[in-house]
């Protein structure tokens, strides 16, 4: 575990040494803030919800927004109790400091969880969302509040849960076979 922890410092302080600068704080804090408390994403749900279309993958981003947060805030967060960044340096964040445990990264998952969702639906609009939050989970480690290992366990967790609700939905919509066997 310590090479992951290593890693996590070297890649964190290498962002700080190499990327950091008044503009790209300001980008970034905008950007993260698109990520909190999912309101881009269940946004974007509530759009696909108006679309019949559309309507059972904004069904399945927010099924999934809420498989997230119970499974990564309530449960493992609760469980792995670990520090921030800035906590364990400690420094003051140029955003308000979170006061949940680090591991995993909750934008991240959330706004995995999403992007995947819509990829699946449609490729075409799923790369501007995965784009999207790839930015977000960045900026989680540009602003210094999560570790890397954390982005990571954030985009693995959001990536199995919209593949879970994938499945349920299928499990759930699918029509029994009716012909009985003679």
């Amino acid at each position: 575990m310590s090479i992951v922890f290593n890693l996590d410092w070297i890649v964190l302080d290498w962002i700080q040494e190499h990327l950091s600068s008044a503009f790209l704080d300001a980008v970034f804090v905008f950007v993260t803030h698109l990520g909190d408390h999912a309101v881009i994403w269940i946004l974007l749900a509530i759009v696909l919800l108006m679309n019949g279309k559309t309507r059972r993958a904004g069904i399945r981003i927010l099924a999934g927004l809420l498989l997230g947060f119970l499974v990564g805030n309530l449960a493992i967060k609760n469980i792995v109790r670990r520090p921030r960044p800035f906590e364990v340096r400690g420094i003051e964040p140029i955003i308000s400091p979170p006061k949940d445990h680090s591991f995993p990264s909750g934008h991240t998952t959330s706004s995995f969880v999403s992007a995947w969702t819509l990829f699946r639906e449609d490729k075409k609009k799923g790369i501007p969302a995965l784009l999207l939050a790839g930015c977000i989970a960045f900026s989680r480690l540009y602003l210094f509040v999560h570790f890397p290992s954390d982005i990571l366990g954030g985009i693995l967790l959001g990536y199995g849960i919209a593949r879970i609700t994938e499945f349920l939905e299928k499990i759930l919509l699918e029509k029994p076979n009716t012909k009985t066997a003679r």
